[in-house]
């Protein structure tokens, strides 16, 4: 008798589960065509003379992601005579200029933006308006002080007094650190501003630097009878008390030197350079206190005066 075979079961696939199918899919892709991708809308800017309301020129296709830079200057290629550096854009003739990295998109209602270009004259360097701003004063006072080129034509060959060899260290001093902190310290902003605000800041500072200048280191200058000497000058418990604690030691640097000369023009230039520190500081005071929103409690720090302002 033959052996008798014994017949092993037919393999068999285990059986599709909905799992097994949805990774089918997964790996074979999408069934359908692919989505086309979303079309982006540029947008459409019209620049309107401010006056007239008149179009000066039509920029298309501007990406939304685009900055008022990359439109200043498609506006300056359509039109020339408009300086990227000194044209200032406006979404309403009365409102605020756009700075240059504004993203068109972030002041868009629709596809249709209106601009308005306003001159804004020619335009110099933050850096270049402090350099001039307080180079100026530093040579000026030594000038006097050194009385070049017969600055004072009775000038007489005498010992000048202790004082006033103590005002010209301490204003040289004063601009100098300035020109170290403009140069080494603060960061300034890559901007411009019209040549006509370094004219004035120009102006106001070098024109009182010689007045008071001329006045102190005259021949005939007479020091006052009580002089005040040296004193231990706290520097860190201001910033506790005050927003702006560098304008308070300004304003004290310069009515400290106004006491010390007792000159007309030095106390005339420090009540000038105080009021407008008094103002600048509230009104950083006042944008500080608008971007908190009254957030973390109450803001005790004054602006410049420790509980008074």
């Amino acid at each position: 008798m033959g052996q008798r075979r014994e017949m092993s079961p037919a393999k068999r696939d285990p059986p599709r589960t909905f799992l097994s199918f949805s990774q089918l899919l997964l790996n074979s892709g999408s069934l359908g065509p692919p989505l086309p991708r979303p079309k982006v809308s540029y947008l459409e800017v019209e620049i309107l003379d401010q006056r007239t309301g008149t179009p000066v020129s039509i920029i298309d296709k501007v990406h939304p992601s685009s900055t008022v830079l990359d439109l200043k200057n498609r506006f300056h290629k359509a039109c020339p005579g408009w300086c990227p550096s000194r044209t200032g854009l406006k979404t309403d003739p009365n409102g605020p200029f756009l700075p240059d990295t504004c993203v068109m998109e972030t002041i868009a209602t629709s596809s249709l933006v209106s601009v308005y270009p306003t001159d804004l004259g020619r335009q110099v360097g933050w850096t270049a308006v402090f350099l001039s701003q307080y180079f100026g004063p530093l040579l000026i006072y030594l000038v006097f002080y050194l009385r070049l080129s017969n600055v004072y034509a009775d000038a007489i060959k005498s010992r000048r007094p202790l004082v006033v060899h103590l005002a010209c260290f301490c204003h040289s001093l004063h601009y100098i650190k300035h020109l170290l902190e403009t140069l080494f310290v603060h960061k300034l902003c890559d901007g411009c501003t019209p040549l006509r605000n370094l004219l004035k800041g120009c102006a106001f500072y070098w024109g009182f630097t010689a007045w008071l200048g001329y006045y102190v280191n005259h021949p005939l200058y007479t020091p006052p009878c009580l002089h005040p000497g040296p004193t231990c000058n706290p520097f860190s418990w201001l910033f506790k008390l005050v927003h702006c604690p560098q304008y308070t030691y300004e304003i004290g640097a310069w009515i400290s030197f106004a006491i010390m000369t007792q000159t007309v023009p030095v106390a005339v230039f420090a009540a000038l350079v105080s009021t407008q520190m008094l103002l600048r500081a509230r009104k950083r005071r006042h944008k500080y206190l608008r971007r908190r929103n009254g957030g973390g409690g109450a803001y005790r720090r004054a602006a410049v005066i420790p509980f008074v302002l």
